[in-house]
């Protein structure tokens, strides 16, 4: 069950309250089966033999009291070891107007009516088997220098106008700020020995009117990059020698106006001791042009979003390992040991986000478990940090990003350092960062091309740990290399020409891991786990070997970048199979798996791939008819009242056009829908000849040889389809934003166009099936997406879906639910599908016909109802997997009797 059924149930509880029932009620509406709670109620299971109270093994202990008492017994009876000992996640009291309750394990205290019940659902989602799933916030500091830095970009783009043409030109003026993030990041952090010795210099010996700012920023630069102090201006003697490669290459910088030397200063007066280093990659984002940023692929992360992937990956565990010997020197000095052999590996690494957050973590882990030895030890010594640059390896395309890359875990690793002597006090010592060393574990490359473990290498010894955010392209927006970069990895495959860019890594990180103790796991589209990418993709990804860890479900993935626009991903994590516990998070919530699918289900690893007819028994759907007529053959509204006014005869072959946004928005629009037998009057029609002949030409201009051939019917559709009787449309593509895709009657002057889908010879029964929620089920798991909409497929939806086999009598019981949709559609005239179908102004009446309509058609699969829609997607596909296995029996006893047959 997810959140938001779980609060429905809670509901129920309180609108239709019991005393007697309350605690078996609350249990079952968090998915404690009605077998345990009988068992519970009589006794059988109740732990407790104090007479009014229930206690349940790792699931509550509960409790009536007095007014006035809830809050002071339940502190006192939630540290007894009679019920400790039994491990209930929750301890709960009620007088039943008021309800005390406490987490147990993390001590949290909630103190609410009962009729405010609902409202607080998520506080006991444990007893679902769930956890909310907590992660940092954003820095503000990091959003705040993004958007100055860009401010001052903009400013440079305006007062340069001629420079900044070409990808050289922004390549270089990208080296040009990350120097001025550098050098405002080491005056507040004491790489530079004085404090503020960037702003103020530059202050103090530049132009108000910003003239000569260019010339004072190519001497600092020539300086920080030199030992030497000679020749150069005496008040740039103090600056240090930097090294590392960032200040080495001669660049001219920009020329200033004096507004942009004032927001220049502005960027000196935050404090950068609080700006992540993986601010860099942000400030990529929020200045490069677009066209440059896609090219290079380059996503700033936010640290939640990062979190989400180390986390479940490796963190947790580190940090439960810490929690279980936290009493023990031996045993954290282990852990410390363990830690500083662990290789973290990001084959798209860009600007370095993830392995800078990942370097932090771990050196937070660290500090943690120093701390704890020193407050152990009898006699605390010196201590050093164990964690190194070594530990950290990626590969990145663009050479600019790959050194950010390097710089930016320098400066964390300078961040980190400070952190580890103020935490540590008198007991922690780090070396000086300048001048910075070389660091060799980024590499420039391309991942797909690129030898893994030849980057990163392996043997049985090591623990790995594989992280990142790898490009997301389609099939059809991959370049020619990219193409060519799919051949490389997936030469043996079939099929490879229309899986993601992205499977690329996911397949190099399988055959990275694979027998070795390392996992994977990437942020990608959440495409790859719907529609046919998962047939392409996954049999070459999981199998007997490898498993799939854990899985974050579909959630929007922002970042701070300027312009930032939400993108829509999944994180999947790849590893050897084991016995350890599977995990999927879905809207904050942890739960516990069986086994997870590459549709990131808990279930068994079932693929639907598409069949070319239906796997039960339903009429054929097909696509729709398809002009190709350079829109010769279409009319609007008004284009057909003026043909009409001019030719009243064309009337008999105009038929309304039909597609997903005329049905769903009621737009209308119409066709030319000529037969052959009619040519002979219509060509007594000059306005329609008109338009035939424009067909023709534009066939014939067509670079396609098929189209070219059409021109010799132009009075036709290219792509006919169409049989003269009631049919059912379904729409291709449909807002997320509705529960139901909605679908129609049409008669048989109504022309479907595709991409959308039409069923001929239309039963009202079959129109239930399609528009039933069990369907809609099916259909948002198996079927693709557009973004976040449903995208409807023939193969994929409609042939698959698994639905037993009806009699008459329920044919005429399911059309009976249909007319009642119908008659509630009817009663809101003028108002579109798109309206009638929106959660926010869904008809009650509507609403309702669909329930019941749901409800009779989830008795022809079983009596007893579903609680959830995993639950029916679970049902959905044991039934597939059945009928599939059956399909595939009578199809080799068939051919089997065929060959006798020829004997």
């Amino acid at each position: 069950m997810n959140s938001k059924e779980i609060q429905n149930n809670v509901q129920t509880i309180v609108d239709n309250f019991s005393k007697e029932e309350f605690i078996y009620d609350l249990l079952m509406a968090y998915g404690t089966t009605k077998t345990v709670t009988t068992m519970l109620k009589k006794g059988d299971y109740n732990l407790s033999k104090i007479e009014g109270e229930v206690l349940s093994k790792n699931k509550v202990f509960f409790k009536v009291e007095e007014s006035g008492k809830l809050l002071s017994t339940i502190d006192t009876i939630s540290k007894e070891d009679r019920i400790l000992k039994h491990k209930p996640k929750f301890a709960i009291l009620t007088d039943y107007k008021q309800l005390v309750a406490k987490d147990l394990r993390f001590g949290t205290t909630k103190d609410i009516q009962i009729s405010e019940l609902a409202n607080h659902h998520s506080f006991f989602l444990p007893l679902a088997g769930s956890e909310v799933y907590n992660s940092n916030n954003d820095n503000e500091a990091d959003r705040d220098a993004a958007y100055k830095m860009a401010e001052v970009y903009d400013e440079l783009r305006r007062e340069n106008p001629e420079i900044y043409k070409s990808k050289e030109s922004i390549h270089h003026l990208n080296i040009f700020l990350s120097r001025l993030l550098f050098c405002f990041f080491a005056e507040d952090t004491e790489i530079f020995d004085e404090e503020s010795i960037f702003t103020n210099t530059l202050a103090q010996h530049t132009n108000a009117n910003g003239s000569d700012t260019h010339v004072f920023l190519n001497d600092l630069f020539k300086r920080l990059n030199t030992e030497k102090k000679d020749g150069l201006p005496d008040y740039l003697i103090d600056f240090p020698y930097v090294n590392g490669g960032l200040f080495k290459d001669p660049i001219s910088s920009p020329k200033f106006s004096s507004k942009a030397r004032k927001v220049l200063l502005e960027l000196g007066d935050l404090d950068w001791k609080d700006i992540n280093p993986d601010i860099f990659g942000s400030m990529i984002q929020a200045v490069v042009i677009d066209e440059y940023r896609s090219d290079l692929g380059m996503h700033y992360t936010s640290v939640p979003n990062i979190l989400k992937v180390i986390k479940p990956l490796f963190l947790d565990e580190l940090y439960e390992e810490y929690e279980k010997h936290q009493n023990s020197i031996p045993q954290l000095r282990k852990l410390i040991n363990r830690i500083s052999k662990i290789k973290f590996f990001d084959p798209a690494c860009g600007s370095g986000n993830f392995l800078i957050i990942t370097y932090k973590e771990i050196r937070v882990l660290e500090i943690k478990i120093l701390k704890q030895i020193i407050d152990l030890s009898p006699t605390p010594q010196l201590e050093f940090t164990q964690i190194r640059l070594s530990q950290f390896y990626g590969i990145e395309l663009d050479d600019f990003a790959h050194e950010m890359a390097i710089l930016a875990l320098w400066l964390a690793e300078h961040q980190m350092n400070r952190i580890f002597e103020e935490q540590l006090f008198d007991y922690g010592k780090s070396e000086p960062i300048l001048p910075l060393k070389e660091s060799g574990q980024i590499k420039q490359g391309n991942a797909t091309r690129e030898n893994w473990r030849e980057v990163c290498p392996i043997d049985l010894a090591n623990e790995v740990y594989i992280i990142g955010n790898p490009p997301y392209l389609g099939a059809r927006l991959q370049d020619a290399e990219q193409k060519k970069d799919m051949g490389i990895v997936f030469h043996s495959i079939k099929g490879y020409n229309n899986m993601d860019y992205i499977a690329c890594w996911f397949y190099k990180a399988k055959e990275f891991i694979s027998g070795f103790n390392s996992k994977a796991a990437f942020v990608s589209t959440n495409s790859i786990c719907q529609g046919e990418q998962v047939a392409l993709i996954w049999p070459h990804l999981i199998s007997e070997q490898i498993e799939i860890d854990f899985a974050h479900q579909s959630f929007k993935w922002t970042n701070n970048a300027k312009g930032n626009a939400g993108v829509t991903v999944i994180i999947v994590a790849i590893r050897n199979t084991s016995n350890e516990a599977k995990y999927i998070f879905t809207d904050n919530l942890k739960k516990l798996a069986k086994n997870i699918n590459p549709y990131l289900l808990d279930s068994s690893n079932i693929m639907v791939t598409g069949r070319s007819k239906p796997i039960s028994k339903f009429p054929e759907i097909s696509f729709g008819n398809m002009a190709n007529d350079g829109g010769n053959l279409l009319l609007s509204s008004k284009e057909k009242d003026e043909l009409l006014q001019i030719e009243p005869k064309a009337k008999p072959y105009i038929k309304k056009l039909v597609g997903a946004l005329e049905f769903i928005r009621g737009v209308d629009k119409y066709c030319l829908w000529i037969e052959d037998e009619d040519l002979p009057e219509v060509e007594k029609l000059p306005k329609v000849i008109e338009r035939i002949n424009k067909t023709e030409q534009s066939r014939l201009n067509s670079k396609r040889k098929s189209t070219q051939e059409l021109s010799s019917v132009p009075h036709k559709f290219a792509e006919i389809r169409y049989i003269s009787t009631d049919s059912i449309i379904v729409p291709s593509v449909s807002s997320e934003q509705r529960e139901y895709i909605p679908i129609g009657f049409l008669s048989p002057d109504e022309i479907i166009v595709a991409p959308n889908f039409a069923i001929y010879h239309a039963k009202p029964w079959l129109f239930a099936i399609i528009t039933s929620r069990m369907h809609m089920v099916w259909v948002r798991n198996v079927g693709g997406k557009l973004k976040t909409d449903y995208r409807y497929s023939a193969k994929l939806c409609y042939n698959t879906f698994p639905f037993p086999k009806i009699n008459s009598k329920q044919e005429e019981l399911l059309s009976q639910y249909v007319f009642d949709v119908l008659d509630a559609r009817a009663e809101h005239t003028g108002k579109t599908m798109a309206w009638l179908y929106n959660k926010d102004t869904m008809p009650k009446s509507l609403k309702q016909a669909h329930k019941n309509l749901d409800e009779a058609i989830e008795k022809c699969y079983r009596l007893q109802e579903f609680k959830s829609d995993t639950e029916r997607l679970e049902y959905l596909f044991k039934l597939y997997e059945t009928m599939v296995k059956k399909d595939t029996l009578f199809a080799k006893q068939k051919k089997t009797r065929k060959t006798k047959s020829k004997k």
